[in-house]
């Protein structure tokens, strides 16, 4: 499948129930038991996708699991990789995906950017996004802002998560002491704030077929 698709179309496709679509990417997290197991499994990744055309691939290895993620459009090997998985017994779990974005708000981006990149080392995707080389640490983004807030944070995170986990995660955050900022663009993403007005977003991808 080379054409694009959309994160509603790849959710309505057949055998992907261990995949969760987190803006323009969809992940799987593999519970492993050993990084021998975790070895072996990546292994079988590099077997599957060899010199195959993806649209995106990267693979997290950790002690206690893997996590690969694809393009959208990547449904055939999406499959696949859940198939191995399978194969080899090693339990997929939705719940342990998300992706984690600082985002600042800023009048002018192109005065502040090449600050940000410079000082995370980070190399940059059009004119508002900043990602590591070395997938380590989290997305930075600019979001426009109209005029001086100086009564309000300018920096918040944005926390992308499985759309069949946010109401989940939103109630835990407001459990924890933290309270409802905005819903207006619900279920896209919902402002949530700590005890002390700080802000986060929590996302998915519902909304933005």
């Amino acid at each position: 499948m080379t054409e694009q698709i959309t994160a509603g179309q790849f959710h309505a496709a057949d055998d992907v129930e261990d995949w969760r679509s987190l803006y323009h990417l969809v992940s799987a997290h593999f519970r492993t038991s050993s990084l021998a197991e975790g070895i072996a499994f990546v292994d079988e990744i590099g077997r599957l996708t060899g010199a195959a055309e993806q649209q995106y691939l990267n693979v997290d290895l950790r002690s206690a699991g893997v996590t690969v993620s694809l393009g959208l459009r990547d449904i055939a090997l999406a499959r696949r990789i859940s198939a191995a998985a399978k194969e080899l017994e090693i339990p997929a779990d939705p719940t342990a995906v998300q992706v984690v974005n600082v985002t600042l708000d800023a009048l002018v981006g192109a005065d502040v950017l090449p600050f940000w990149r410079a000082l995370l080392g980070y190399r940059q995707i059009g004119d508002d996004y900043l990602f590591d080389p070395v997938r380590r640490g989290p997305g930075f983004g600019l979001q426009q802002m109209d005029a001086a807030r100086p009564q309000r944070n300018r920096m918040h995170l944005d926390v992308a998560v499985p759309h069949d986990q946010a109401e989940a995660r939103i109630s835990a955050a407001l459990a924890a002491g933290g309270h409802l900022v905005s819903d207006a663009h619900a279920p896209m993403w919902w402002v949530l704030a700590d005890a002390e007005g700080n802000e986060a977003c929590v996302a998915t991808w519902v909304g933005r077929e």
